[in-house]
């Protein structure tokens, strides 16, 4: 069988596992889904949160300032909110970008495999690590690795970003790299900004980031998910609007991003990374009149 086709079917059947669990907790709850938010707010703002997310602007820091705001959630269960609402819409962007965006098989693989498994054991390498110290370094390489993005946009340094594959050293580097952002997921950093301005910097177009980190959050959302459904510490109602409104503006997003040509993605991701760096730098040095939070995914 295909690898490529092996990949599809284990995102499916990891995300049926969530759907029937979700299923089945929800059916067992109806009377609080019906006393539980808004019901036109959610469908609006589900469309266009993960409309934002199929750019792969972080659909976890929109949602936790939005829901605080609003009010539609518990501090206690944003947390699984977070990670429950996000699982079919990243499944469906996942599935698209796979099966229609060009990426190099052992590539795909690597990275997806590289992450999985840094979410899962990954922990026990940053557990002794000052999360003050992480932040503020990710966040001055990321800032750098967006100066020098723009840099190259205004002729100042050459461009590059255009292979759709790794080899060698460079695929060794990727793999190594997302294994960490697995892990750091764990402490509140997100993977999408950081995927995407590792694999550009190792020569990979922008438009090949979109396969990888929506794959490599496909299944590891799937199983966080489920825990969380377990434990009852999720909204339901939120869960049940964003897997359904969430994946029409995740269709809608697709589709632009593939119509989209490389210059342009490129300005996107410099912007992107250039959001997440100066938010984390706010973040770590404290200014809280302008804190931005940056959650895991």
């Amino acid at each position: 069988m295909n690898p490529l086709t092996i990949i599809i079917i284990l995102i499916i059947a990891a995300n049926s596992a969530f759907v029937f669990r979700f299923a089945m907790d929800f059916i067992h709850n109806k009377v609080q889904f019906q006393n539980d938010g808004n019901n036109l707010l959610l469908a609006v703002s589900s469309a266009v949160i993960f409309f934002l997310s199929s750019f792969g602007i972080c659909d976890f820091a929109i949602s936790s300032i939005f829901y605080r705001a609003k009010k539609l959630v518990s501090d206690k269960k944003l947390p699984g909110t977070l990670n429950t609402q996000c699982v079919i819409p990243v499944a469906v962007m996942a599935l698209t970008f796979i099966s229609s965006i060009k990426v190099g098989l052992i590539t795909l693989v690597t990275c997806i495999t590289s992450q999985v498994i840094g979410a899962y054991i990954g922990p026990k390498l940053v557990v002794g690590l000052s999360e003050k110290i992480i932040r503020t370094v990710i966040g001055i390489g990321l800032l750098v690795a967006a100066l020098f993005i723009v840099a190259g946009k205004f002729g100042y340094l050459p461009v590059g970003g255009a292979a759709l594959e790794l080899h060698g050293i460079k695929l060794f580097i990727a793999g190594i790299s997302l294994f960490l952002f697995g892990a750091l997921n764990n402490i509140g950093i997100g993977s999408y900004p950081l995927t995407m301005a590792t694999l550009y910097g190792l020569g990979m177009s922008p438009l090949a980031s979109f396969p990888i980190m929506m794959g490599a959050c496909a299944f590891s959302t799937a199983v966080s998910g489920i825990q969380f459904i377990k434990h009852g510490q999720y909204s339901r109602k939120i869960t049940l609007y964003t897997s359904t409104f969430g994946v029409v503006g995740v269709s809608i997003g697709v589709h632009l991003i593939k119509s989209l040509d490389v210059s342009l993605l490129q300005w996107i991701l410099a912007s992107l990374i250039l959001y997440t760096s100066i938010s984390m730098l706010i973040k770590e040095f404290d200014f809280k009149s302008l804190r931005v939070p940056i959650y895991a995914k």
